[in-house]
């Protein structure tokens, strides 16, 4: 079944009101955001661990992005704590679990099928630029290619903030909330807004910390349905 699989309107899902659904991997949970039911299932969910679970091992044929948001994410890589990004490219092969429990949010088959680049980051630890374009804005690029465009940004407390979306453009609340349109969200709130829209934010009084990723919607196929 497809969930918000309609790439042309804007979603607001916020996390934190999301029943947590089984995966096929007993101890492994998930809030689906967006999902293409197809060969190859675009996906964009955030998964729990139970503590001492894990899943089989397994290829990313289109390749696995993600941020751990609580607790440590264990693979063949590394142990990844709280604030890692991790970019694992397609045919990248891995045996995730975690022994203390975990909550990740993950995106699945939305690489360039060329792309071969593995990053390993922590997002906490990343220096910032301030952007001289919008001011109480700092910015930690995280990968840039022809595709997409995917940084973290701290936005100041009460910055109004406009955020690239002609190709589109999804933001993930990692702290603090935002005002967007009529919608307020906060930690754990995702926002997907399609090609050619606008997108104008302000930050709360405590500011907020975001994922952005701009640019690859414009690019977007959706999969031959099964």
């Amino acid at each position: 079944m497809d969930v918000n699989g309609d790439f042309s309107t804007r979603v607001i899902m916020h996390g934190d009101s999301i029943a947590w659904e089984a995966s096929p991997m007993a101890g492994v949970e998930r809030r689906r955001l967006d999902r293409i039911e197809a060969d190859n299932e675009r996906v964009t969910t955030i998964v729990r661990y139970a503590p001492g679970s894990h899943f089989s091992a397994h290829t990313h044929g289109g390749g696995e992005e993600f941020i751990v948001l609580e607790g440590v994410f264990e693979d063949d890589y590394g142990d990844w704590p709280a604030g890692s990004y991790i970019r694992n490219p397609p045919q990248s092969r891995h045996t995730p679990g975690s022994t203390p429990g975990c909550i990740i949010f993950v995106k699945l088959w939305q690489f360039d099928p060329e792309d071969r680049t593995f990053i390993h980051a922590n997002i906490n630890k990343l220096g910032s630029v301030p952007d001289g374009n919008r001011p109480g804005v700092g910015v930690s690029p995280l990968f840039k290619d022809a595709h997409e465009t995917v940084s973290f940004e701290q936005w100041a407390p009460g910055a109004t903030v406009a955020v690239d979306s002609a190709g589109g453009c999804e933001i993930f609340v990692l702290d603090g909330t935002f005002t967007e349109g009529a919608d307020v969200l906060r930690k754990y709130s995702w926002l997907r807004a399609p090609v050619d829209s606008t997108v104008v934010a302000t930050a709360g009084d405590k500011g907020a910390r975001v994922w952005v990723k701009s640019g690859h919607l414009k690019s977007q196929v959706t999969p031959a349905v099964r």
